[in-house]
């Protein structure tokens, strides 16, 4: 897995581990966007949830309907 652009920190855990959002290519496919928790220097990760450009346009448009 490559990352391919880094596009934001949700969170940092006390241990250093950073929930992220990335754009990131799996075996050299199509990039997709990809959340999920690194380590610190991304030595190891989490689980994770990847996502199509469709369908992160399809959460945007649920969490901007959403009253938070």
């Amino acid at each position: 897995m490559d990352i391919i652009q880094t596009n934001g920190i949700l969170s940092q855990s006390a241990k250093g581990w950073k929930k992220e959002l990335n754009l990131v290519s799996w075996n050299g496919k199509e990039p997709k966007y990809d959340l999920r928790e690194w380590a610190p220097g991304h030595e190891k990760m989490g689980k994770g949830l990847t996502l199509t450009v469709e369908e992160l346009k399809t959460l945007r448009e649920i969490l901007n309907g959403l009253e938070l």
